[in-house]
């Protein structure tokens, strides 16, 4: 497993690389909305001043996580490109498309 805010720090990532690495072609993509749903296992340590962990449960779970309460959560994302003045952008991404991707 991992938790939520890694899933979402390695998409930020993968956009922005996709950002970055546009090639010189003159077709691009506007990015729109981000959806990700995932299955979620919810960690509560230290009583109430703890801290609650979201970890994303992988598609292949192993006997701790089955037996552990799950929750479904969708998360929509407004990918924006932020200029160093504060200005923002529309964001526009091309890239390879990649083995196993829809």
């Amino acid at each position: 497993m991992i938790e939520l805010t890694e899933m979402v720090r390695e998409l930020r990532d993968q956009l922005n690389s996709a950002l970055t690495g546009a090639g010189p072609g003159p077709v691009r993509f506007e990015l729109g909305p981000v959806e990700i749903e995932a299955t979620v296992a919810i960690d509560r340590t230290g009583g109430a001043a703890g801290k609650v962990n979201f970890w994303v449960v992988e598609a292949t779970t192993d006997a701790s996580v089955s037996s552990s309460r799950t929750h479904r959560v969708t998360l929509t994302l407004q990918p924006t490109l932020v200029a160093p003045d504060g200005t923002r952008h529309h964001v526009l991404i091309s890239g390879d498309e990649v083995d196993g991707e829809r």
